[in-house]
């Protein structure tokens, strides 16, 4: 048992061999708060979910920290442009990314620090940095010597001599223009914390390193991000943790874009999908499979139109599901073990695609053994679906997805109603009045609804739209 990922850092796909044995520990960098996510923020988090599951399903304890970025310059002009306190809307939006993290069915992390609670630990790596010669304090704010560190750059594979730090990276005061900040110096106006530097705010790459020093020491398994975090985010939590002393990362793992006309989705660009509008409209079971399923490393290009091809994709596999465990009076135990064709592809770098093709390969011999009246058979199928299903989070009989809820109680109500249409189709039928029949189940399929006849009756899933 091999489990390979491609390493960012060594431009391959490598054998992962974790830091402690039976141990993996991961830092995701989650959200910066400054308003609420849209579906491709929320792509990195399904992503690493599903790593960590997958890990977990190998047996391994995993330490999964995912953190939250919740003072930033964008946080602070959206909290004067809408007259607000900063921390009021840093706050609103955590809970907006974790109502849309639960929504899609993410675990929990293990621990989830805010920036702003870690101050202490800033200020410890800064003041470490400064006596080893890497950073140096200007006008009150703190630099990172970009020079004074030799690797610096080689995650992002830039030539030193031809950089240019993005905007937003520096004060006054600096010695090189490519020199970033780590600290920086108060504003009239602008929250701010007491150094020996004077009062200022963390510089955003800080705030990281420091916090995966915290809670996961100076040498960890994985970090993990988005590739827009390559540079200059996650080349500068390196040369700050590794100039201060740790070993930091062992492999650097990095999921693609949620795209939209080939362009990165992004807030600024006036393209984002909100999480909160898309639940809305699409089961959420549904939205992780079309965010979730994908390989981590590739670009998903939204569409309506791709989401319906998800919607159709999980609604058979679903409707298997549901059929067996109908069949089988009752709840059928996932198996103890995937498939060995599903476990090759998800150890061969998180190959979900093709592990998704075992699902539906499975699910088409389970449905099979339905039409040759073959049992136990289909009930075997259907303990393997489960158990495949349960490591990409998609498992429609767990309980998080059966739990009651405010759409739970809709989805209530909805089913009442076409129960009753239903029991009028019923009607006709026995009357043997075809034509009034056929007139209900063609207006339920306008609407989306799939009406499939069964030994136990007549049951409605939600179809393509």
């Amino acid at each position: 048992m091999t489990i390979r990922l491609y390493d960012t850092n060594a431009r391959q796909i490598r054998d992962f061999v974790p830091l402690t044995a039976g141990c993996v520990s991961i830092y995701l960098c989650g959200a910066t708060v400054q308003a609420a996510p849209h579906i491709g923020h929320i792509r990195s988090g399904l992503n690493f979910d599903i790593m960590r599951r997958w890990f977990a399903h190998r047996g391994y304890d995993v330490t999964f920290i995912r953190n939250v970025t919740d003072i930033d310059d964008k946080i602070i002009k959206k909290a004067a442009e809408q007259n607000r306190p900063w921390w009021s809307i840093g706050y609103e939006n955590e809970r907006a990314f974790n109502d849309g993290y639960a929504a899609l069915g993410c675990l929990p992390p293990t621990y989830e620090p805010r920036a702003t609670g870690h101050i202490t630990e800033m200020v410890e790596m800064m003041r470490g940095l400064i006596e080893r010669g890497h950073a140096y304090e200007a006008d009150g704010n703190v630099y990172f010597d970009v020079r004074s560190y030799e690797g610096y750059l080689e995650l992002s594979n830039q030539d030193l001599d031809e950089l240019r730090q993005p905007s937003g990276e520096g004060e006054t005061g600096k010695r090189d223009p490519r020199d970033f900040a780590m600290w920086k110096a108060a504003k009239p106006g602008e929250p701010s914390w007491e150094t020996p530097w004077g009062r200022g705010r963390p510089g955003w790459h800080l705030e990281c390193s420091a916090m995966a020093h915290k809670y996961l020491g100076s040498a960890f398994d994985i970090h993990g991000g988005g590739i827009d975090l390559i540079f200059p985010h996650h080349e500068n939590e390196i040369a700050q943790a590794k100039a201060f002393g740790d070993t930091f990362a062992r492999y650097w793992v990095h999921n693609g874009w949620v795209t939209m006309s080939g362009e990165k989705m992004s807030k600024s660009l006036g393209n984002s999908v909100l999480v909160s509008e898309m639940v809305k409209r699409w089961r959420p079971i549904v939205l992780r499979y079309y965010l979730g399923t994908p390989h981590y490393r590739s670009m998903i290009e939204y569409s309506e139109e791709a989401l319906r091809e998800a919607e159709s994709a999980f609604t058979r596999i679903e409707g298997f599901v549901q059929r067996v465990t109908e069949l089988a009076g009752g709840e059928v135990a996932p198996a103890a073990e995937v498939p060995p064709a599903f476990a090759e592809a998800m150890d061969d770098d998180l190959g979900v695609p093709q592990a998704l093709a075992i699902v539906h390969t499975t699910v088409r011999q389970g449905n099979s053994a339905l039409a040759a009246d073959d049992k136990e058979a289909a009930v075997a199928r259907l303990a393997e679906v489960r158990a495949m299903l349960g490591v990409l989070g998609l498992d429609p009989l767990d309980a998080h997805w059966t739990s009651e809820s405010a759409g739970e109680d809709l989805h209530g109500v909805v089913d009442t109603l076409v129960r009753l249409v239903l029991d009028q189709r019923q009607a006709a039928r026995e009357r043997k009045d075809w034509p009034a029949a056929d007139a209900i189940r063609d207006q339920l399929s306008q609407a989306g609804l799939v009406v499939e006849d069964g030994p136990g009756g007549p049951r409605w899933t939600l179809g393509a739209r």
